[in-house]
């Protein structure tokens, strides 16, 4: 019984010395950023990687030539790997250079002469040392007992283009490249034929030369375009044209490396500020910061706002300011927000459940994080995001599509019912804002105020958009023939589809809104839910009327936006991006002409001359577009949203003093409970101790 005592004893001291700390000790002081993740990326293999969370990982390891600034606005291109802004040379037919300013129409092909700085290495990696390793006591590239690194070379650019071909690659990209780099298509026919005559053996792009894309000299290659294609520039700040050195492709293709996860969807290989020390997609992902990169410094200017906003105090240092950042895998919204709460993340989103707890809205409709977050220190960054949440009109459809009166006039009349505000403000917790096109904020053609508003649906009303009356949508709807919501011809009550992927618990009740704001005007709404591949299997058919679908922007350009309705685009047919199949010939036309133009004027005109036909023809209910809200604690400094830049975290700087001081604060143990229970234990004890001894001396 004494030991018993004594054990107890032991443990409560032990607890007294705990900690909720989810970290280690030895990262107790160091320059680290704590996140999370919800998954393992797919792919983080700059060729085939496309999402928003693997650009999360690419963004921060890979180095293209060029990057958006962290904090200019509107968003601007600016060298990261390259000496210098590419300089683009425009060609005729004849190969007789054209002068910067000709029109797309007299452009035959443009040539982009991209010169590297010379001070870029790779990080430090076993592929760039001569090794045959034992793989039975490999499980990951930090297994490998040698590494090296060796300069980043215009023929690395050269060799990654090369892999946007590669047939045994599934490259996102492949298509919009073989429309625009010259020599792409042949280039990939090659490859193909190769592949299927050797399908198990290694296939050495070096072997074959792409017309298109040439090496100068160490630091210089030039790229091929077809005709005029500014936005082009866009792309060479994507991880697609990352530098990738040949002796990565070639040491993961050994023999049993797949078989044990040793891949680029797994290990990158990078020139960028951070690489991959540590993967396990069950519980955390680790960057360390390249030791090879010292070439970038902080920005010394920005906006207005930036100096007396702090974010220029690290004007001229040398990126990146933070040596490891640490995601930890969290599924759940709830354990993640705590986390956040008691300091173990430096920054968080706001879910649903946690809005009214952090963010509170005044009377004038600013937006500002509650008293409780402030007494913390906490917050709050927002911003528009370059992205369209909408539902389109399938055009192919007798009754919702096409370009007769009575289907334009019936989509009119939806537009004015379904209430985007009334959506952003119950969904999405006020977090976006209505759309009036395809075109969000911050992309030129772009138009605030008055100048702005979809002349179909809004008025503009003391100073700002109101939504027209229903009244006016119920007159649209007797004018298309459907009084009432009854088809005037058949007497048969109208009924539209909606088709959605949205089957879970929480989309009912946004369903049930879409169903109120159809009967609002008298018009029958079917919901029909399905799997995402049944769902996506109807788009490219063309077998729907009305579906759910949103965009984000590869670049910000409103041609990444608009041609989401150019006929030549359309999913049926063409297998192109513009699943509502719309097709107009004069927006097509304007398309054309707009597309390849620089931001002008002129540019500008022909934007509004298409947005106004896009809103006779109402081809969708534009939505809106989603407003991003991040929280960060006092000890994270140099935050400001870029949805255009992925590669922001070596911008970030962590004051760990502060954040140590922080946790210890909010997280101090309260122990009287846990003392409080051992004593009744002990009591407890006792007791049955005294208890088992009378009975003893009792016998």
């Amino acid at each position: 019984m004494k030991k018993l005592l004594a054990c107890l004893l032991l443990m409560l001291l032990a607890a007294c010395e705990g900690s909720n700390n989810p970290y280690q000790n030895r990262e107790s002081g160091l320059s680290v950023l704590y996140t999370a993740f919800t998954g393992r990326p797919k792919h983080l293999d700059p060729a085939q990687a496309y999402s928003e969370n693997e650009y999360e990982f690419l963004a921060q390891i890979y180095a293209p030539p060029l990057q958006y600034h962290y904090l200019k606005r509107p968003y601007e291109l600016i060298p990261l790997a390259a000496s210098a802004m590419p300089t683009v040379t425009f060609f005729d037919r004849q190969d007789h250079a054209l002068p910067a300013q000709v029109s797309a129409e007299k452009v035959a092909y443009s040539v982009y002469e991209i010169h590297l700085r010379d001070d870029l290495r790779y990080q430090p990696h076993p592929a760039f040392v001569a090794q045959t390793p034992d793989l039975r006591e490999v499980h990951g590239v930090e297994d490998f007992k040698k590494t090296g690194t060796r300069k980043v070379t215009a023929a690395d650019y050269v060799y990654q283009i090369k892999r946007l071909a590669n047939p045994q690659l599934h490259v996102p990209i492949a298509g919009v490249m073989s429309e625009y780099i010259a020599g792409f298509k042949e280039y990939a026919a090659a490859l193909s034929k190769a592949a299927q005559a050797h399908p198990d053996a290694y296939l050495d792009l070096n072997q074959y030369d792409l017309s298109g894309v040439q090496v100068v000299d160490e630091h210089t290659y030039r790229i091929t375009i077809k005709g005029k294609y500014p936005q082009f520039a866009y792309w060479l700040a994507m991880p697609f044209f990352a530098p990738m050195p040949f002796e990565a492709e070639r040491f993961y293709a050994q023999p049993g490396m797949r078989e044990r996860n040793l891949s680029l969807d797994w290990w990158p290989v990078g020139s960028g500020p951070y690489y991959l020390s540590e993967n396990n997609p069950n519980q955390r992902m680790v960057l360390m910061r390249n030791p090879n990169y010292a070439h970038e410094t902080y920005p010394g200017e920005g906006e207005a706002g930036d100096a007396p906003a702090g974010l220029l105090a690290d004007a001229g240092q040398t990126l990146p300011l933070i040596g490891r950042v640490v995601y930890t895998l969290e599924k759940e919204t709830i354990p993640y927000w705590n986390k956040f709460l008691q300091g173990y993340y430096d920054a968080s989103g706001i879910s649903s459940d946690s809005f009214d707890q952090a963010v509170q809205v005044s009377v004038a409709g600013e937006t500002q994080v509650t008293d409780s977050m402030q007494a913390q220190g906490i917050t709050l960054s927002t911003a528009v995001e370059t992205s369209t949440m909408y539902t389109g009109f399938n055009w192919l459809d007798p009754v919702v599509g096409g370009d007769s009166e009575r289907s334009r006039k019936l989509r009119q009349a939806i537009s004015i019912a379904v209430d985007f505000e009334e959506f952003v403000s119950i969904f999405a917790n006020g977090r976006g804002i209505a759309a009036q096109s395809p075109i969000p904020p911050g992309i030129f053609g772009y138009r605030d105020g008055e100048a702005g508003i979809n002349p179909v649906v809004y008025d503009w009303v003391r100073g700002k958009p109101q939504r027209k009356s229903l009244a006016q949508a119920q007159q649209l709807l007797r004018e298309a023939g459907y009084p009432d919501g009854v088809d005037a011809q058949t007497h048969q009550p109208l009924v539209i589809n909606l088709d959605t992927t949205a089957t879970g618990v929480g989309d009912k009740s946004r369903l049930d809104w879409m169903r109120k704001q159809f009967e609002k005007i008298k018009v029958q709404l079917v919901v029909r839910s399905t799997d995402y591949n049944r769902f996506q299997d109807k788009i490219r058919k063309g077998d729907m009327q009305m579906f759910y679908y949103g965009w984000n922007a590869d670049y910000p350009d409103p041609e990444n936006f608009l041609f989401l309705l150019n006929g030549a685009q359309a999913k049926v047919g063409k297998g192109g991006e513009n699943a509502a199949n719309y097709s107009n010939p004069e927006y097509d036309r304007l398309f054309e002409q707009m597309k390849n133009m620089d931001n002008t004027p002129e540019r500008q005109r022909i934007i509004d001359q298409m947005l106004v036909i896009l809103h006779r023809d109402s081809p969708w209910l534009w939505g809106y577009h989603p407003k991003k809200y991040v929280l960060q604690h006092a000890w994270l400094h140099n935050v400001k949203p870029n949805v255009m830049a992925n590669n922001k975290l070596k911008y970030w700087r962590v004051d760990d003093v502060l954040r140590e001081q922080s946790r210890r604060e909010w997280n101090y143990p309260v122990l009287w409970p846990l003392w409080l229970g051992g004593l009744m234990l002990v009591g407890l004890i006792l007791w049955a101790v005294n208890v088992l001894r009378k009975r003893e001396m009792a016998k």
